[in-house]
């Protein structure tokens, strides 16, 4: 890191922030900490915060009515920050915004390499984008709306603090949040614990389908456009099944995909334990991200049960050869 934010954004008057495509929970709690900060610290800058529609559990954080999705033609921004995402196609419409302004990227993405921004804060072994903003922003300058965002990322980033990616500095960061007066349970029970009837009955779907491959490791399932429309659901339900499989006794890692309007699929994939690398998978399929949680595309010409034999396969290589670590 070798950039101030505070500097950044005194020296900027137009201002930009976007995430990446199918906002989760750290992509919209980085953003909107970011976008409070400045709303609450530097209330002259013209701001202006893009994400795709976000799931209705994220909904009561502070300012998530302000976000604008992204395609409309904007004037140039002065500074454009860029959170949780590893690459400028994975912003989707905001790309666009980049051209012209100074660039900031806050991530953790394994396949961000060196950044691709002017200013680059990357730290791939980090919990979560919001504990790399947190670290970012100055600690008296902390609301508490800040402080809901900034929690809400984490605990959906490392699965209410059990991923490995879970850190001493994860959890003295997040009990300075709490000590701020968030209402710590109602956060994870909000984002975490509550379904709809509708996301139940996919979820209960999706487990009906799954299936294990031939040495029980690798659990996955299918949900295709049909299942929405049995279920009178839509890609935003999902949340949360991929995690249900991945619990499943026995199995190191989960595969979960479900179609979009246009015939292709949205993949995710989550691994158990610290051997393998889910990410390193997920390049091989138009995807990336961390080590035990990544995502990635399935296109038309591609067999959906193909892939996923494909990503057993791989799965099963890493255990032979040891694990990734």
């Amino acid at each position: 890191m070798t950039f101030h934010l505070e500097t950044e954004i005194e020296n900027a008057d137009r201002i930009g922030i976007a995430g990446h495509v199918r906002p989760d929970g750290d992509c919209v709690g980085s953003l909107l900490a970011v976008y409070n900060y400045i709303h609450e610290n530097f209330p002259d800058k013209d701001l202006h915060a893009f994400l795709e529609p976000i799931p209705d559990c994220f909904s009561f954080l502070t300012n998530a009515d302000r976000i604008e999705e992204p395609g409309k033609p904007q004037a140039s921004f002065d500074l454009f920050i860029v959170v949780d995402c590893g690459e400028p196609g994975r912003l989707g419409d905001a790309e666009e915004y980049l051209k012209g302004a100074r660039t900031i990227c806050i991530d953790h993405h394994l396949s961000n390499g060196d950044g691709f921004a002017d200013l680059n804060y990357i730290v791939p072994d980090a919990s979560s984008a919001c504990e790399l903003v947190y670290n970012l922003l100055p600690k008296e300058a902390i609301s508490r709306e800040i402080a809901e965002c900034l929690y809400t990322g984490m605990v959906t980033d490392t699965g209410v603090f059990q991923y490995s990616s879970t850190h001493h500095s994860t959890m003295e960061a997040a009990g300075q949040l709490m000590d701020l007066g968030i209402d710590y349970p109602a956060i994870v029970d909000r984002v975490f614990n509550e379904k709809t009837f509708v996301q139940n009955r996919l979820m209960g779907l999706a487990l009906m389908k799954a299936k294990l491959n031939e040495t029980g490791l690798v659990i996955s399932s299918v949900i295709t456009t049909e299942d929405f429309r049995t279920c009178q659901a839509d890609p935003m339900d999902t949340e949360g099944i991929v995690s249900q499989l991945r619990v499943t006794r026995g199995v190191q890692a989960a595969v979960f995909l479900h179609q979009n309007p246009d015939g292709t699929y949205k993949g995710s994939l989550r691994a158990k334990g610290n051997i393998l690398n889910v990410a390193e998978i997920a390049q091989n399929f138009h995807g990336g991200g961390h080590a035990k949680a990544a995502g990635f595309r399935v296109d038309q010409d591609q067999d959906p049960d193909e892939v996923i034999s494909a990503i057993s396969q791989a799965v099963e290589e890493q255990l032979r050869n040891g694990g990734y670590y």
